[in-house]
């Protein structure tokens, strides 16, 4: 009984950590994650699918394909002095995501400001 409490204790304290798919290399964890709030979707972009009925876009909520964090120390195209570029893992090189001082809008429609932008696509979501 007391090997159940210390393991449901232990599934409490882990923590989400993103690593790069292509090298595995640590480069986020929950905690520098910066929350936004879900926007309404394709409706908060100029355009829209022509096929897409207004309700099915109203009722669907949108999902974020990508993740924003804070500014972080891997992060080599900062220290340039670029205002907007591609961010790439500092192990192996991969185009994990982009970054924009000016903000840039979140597929879900949210926009989010400054954002320092990874793809899931390119992430894997881990427990440590």
């Amino acid at each position: 009984m007391a090997e159940a409490n210390n393991s449901s204790s232990e599934s409490f304290n882990s923590q989400v950590v993103y690593r790069c798919k292509k090298c595995r290399r640590i480069v986020a964890t929950q905690e520098s994650i910066v929350t936004h709030e879900r926007g309404k979707g394709e409706l908060s972009f100029k355009w829209s699918k022509r096929s897409s009925n207004q309700l099915e876009l109203e009722n669907k909520p949108a999902d974020c394909t990508s993740i924003f964090v804070e500014l972080m120390k891997w992060m080599e195209t900062l220290q340039d002095g670029h205002v907007e570029e591609k961010l790439v893992c500092i192990g192996c090189k991969a185009r994990l995501g982009s970054f924009n001082w000016a903000g840039m809008q979140c597929s879900c429609g949210a926009w989010v400001n400054p954002a320092f932008q990874l793809h899931k696509s390119r992430l894997d979501e881990c427990l440590m």
